[in-house]
């Protein structure tokens, strides 16, 4: 996920919970226990209050254009809702890499597989998997390594940048390869003594 989109979608999310919390406390402070325990200099909203009377309703009903204007603006939303959420699912996975030759592509999965094999044979690595996500002109490399029990992180971390991940990158020329490497260590498992 780049960094703009990702900025899109906190401040996105950041604004839906600011108005959500902001209606929940306005609608609390109705009620009579959270009402009672507010200081006074806070605003708050009478017990009393009427949200819709009977003349507001009968003003809105002589108005015939605003239910279209309503179904319209709702439709909007939810048709940028689709567009956002499609956004989100378009940024996964890697599919095909488009080479210099019109309709030559390299697949995706074929350089992740060569990455998980160039990884596992680096020395102290158990497992390995790799995925390709971003987009073509922008690659990004997930790899996940399981290291066995005596193993270097440093020194595995070295031999797989100047080895998997040079080659994919030279593979991916003139885009960038970004690579994110996660590590995790192989568990002993205890020995019993009998």
């Amino acid at each position: 996920m780049t960094r703009l989109r990702g900025g899109v979608n906190r401040s996105a999310l950041l604004c839906l919970a600011a108005v959500l919390l902001a209606g929940g406390a306005a609608l609390a402070s109705v009620t009579a226990p959270v009402r009672d325990r507010l200081p006074s200099t806070v605003p708050r909203i009478g017990a009393d209050r009427v949200w819709l009377d009977q003349e507001l309703l009968g003003r809105w009903r002589d108005h015939g254009w605003w239910p279209p204007v309503v179904i319209a603006a709702l439709a909007v939303g939810a048709v940028l809702f689709l567009c956002w959420s499609l956004a989100q699912l378009r940024s996964g996975r890697l599919r095909e890499l488009p080479l210099g030759q019109p309709g030559v592509t390299l697949s995706a999965t074929a350089l992740a597989a060569a990455m998980t094999e160039r990884a596992r044979a680096v020395d102290g690595v158990a497992r390995a998997h790799v995925r390709l996500l971003g987009r073509p002109r922008r690659l990004r490399a997930r790899i996940t390594l399981v290291l066995g029990p005596d193993a270097s992180p440093e020194a595995v971390l070295d031999e797989l940048a100047r080895g998997a991940v040079a080659e994919a990158r030279a593979a991916a020329a003139p885009r960038t390869l970004e690579a994110d490497v996660r590590l995790t260590a192989r568990r002993h498992r205890a020995r019993r003594i009998h």
